[in-house]
Formats: structure tokens, sequence, C-alpha cells
């Protein structure tokens, strides 16, 4: 009996393993009928903020570019794009926090903000939006030691915002 039980239970097995390798789950996170909308359209972003760091503005821009390249199958176009986005970096700011007891800043808040312009030139789905990120430091830390790698993190974290909104199912 134990024979049947164990040759029951392999066969039980192996007949879910051949069934679950003919289902195909694809989760891609976009909303994007690829039979219509076939090509993205991204313009420069340029950076209008009064005050800002030189890379950030090639950083945002490779970010962005690469995060519609890398998850969606649409061809990025340099003009007349199904789908096109376009704005500027509006803000780029630090303010105090946190205040420590001795009335000086513990935490310093540095905020990046940016106006993006969609258009679907297929359904005719057209906004405007502005986006934020906030990321933080120890105002121990220099400005210029910490930089690169918190205007990273904002950059990804406005990146995906701007993804959701345009072609995600969010």
């Amino acid at each position: 009996m134990k024979r049947t039980v164990l040759q029951t239970f392999c066969s039980l097995l192996l007949t879910c393993l051949l069934v679950g390798s003919c289902i195909s789950y694809r989760f891609t996170g976009t909303n994007i009928n690829y039979d219509i909308i076939k090509t993205i359209q991204i313009d420069k972003i340029a950076n209008r903020a009064p005050y800002g760091w030189a890379p950030m503005e090639a950083i945002f821009n490779n970010k962005l570019q690469d995060q519609y390249v890398n998850q969606t199958r649409l061809k990025l176009v340099k003009r007349s794009g199904d789908l096109q986005v376009a704005g500027e970096i509006t803000a780029y700011d630090q303010f105090n926090k946190a205040i420590a007891a001795d009335g000086y800043a513990s935490q310093v808040q540095l905020r990046m903000t940016v106006n993006i312009r969609f258009k679907n030139n297929k359904t005719g789905q057209t906004w405007e939006k502005q986006f934020s990120a906030t990321t933080q430091y120890d105002s121990t830390q220099q400005l210029a030691a910490v930089q690169e790698t918190l205007v990273t993190e904002m950059v990804k974290d406005l990146c995906d915002q701007i993804f959701n909104a345009t072609v995600a199912d969010w």
C-alpha cells in the first residue's frame, strides 16, 4: 500500500508539474495595447530648477528612458511617438527637517520636483502633472559627499511615479 500511495503522489506531482509548465504567467505592470501603441517619444527633460546639481539632468533622462525600454516593448523614437513624454525639472531644494536639542539642524531633507506633460496620440489623452520625491541625510554630512546617492534615489522614485502614471495599471 505504501508503494501505491507513493506512486499516486509521484504521479500527481508529475501531472502538476507538466500542467504548470504549460501555463505561462507574465506580469509587466503595464496597461499597453501593443497592437495600437508601438512607440514612445521621451523629450529631453531640462533642468529649469534655480538650484541644481550638474549631473542630475543626465541621470534623470537616462533613467527615464531606460525604464520604458526595459519594462515595455515600446520602441523609443525621436519624434512622432504614439506616446509622448516631455517636461522639466522645476525644483531641487534642501531644507531642515529636524532640529536637535542644541538648536541646530540634525536632518536635512532634499526634494526634487519635475513637471511632466504626457500625450497619447492614439487616444487623445493628455495631462500635465508635477511629481516630487524627497530623501534626507544627516546634517553632519556634506551634501557633496552624499548628493549622487540621494539624487539617484529620488530619480528612481520619480521615474517610477511617471511610469506608473503613463503606462502602468496602478
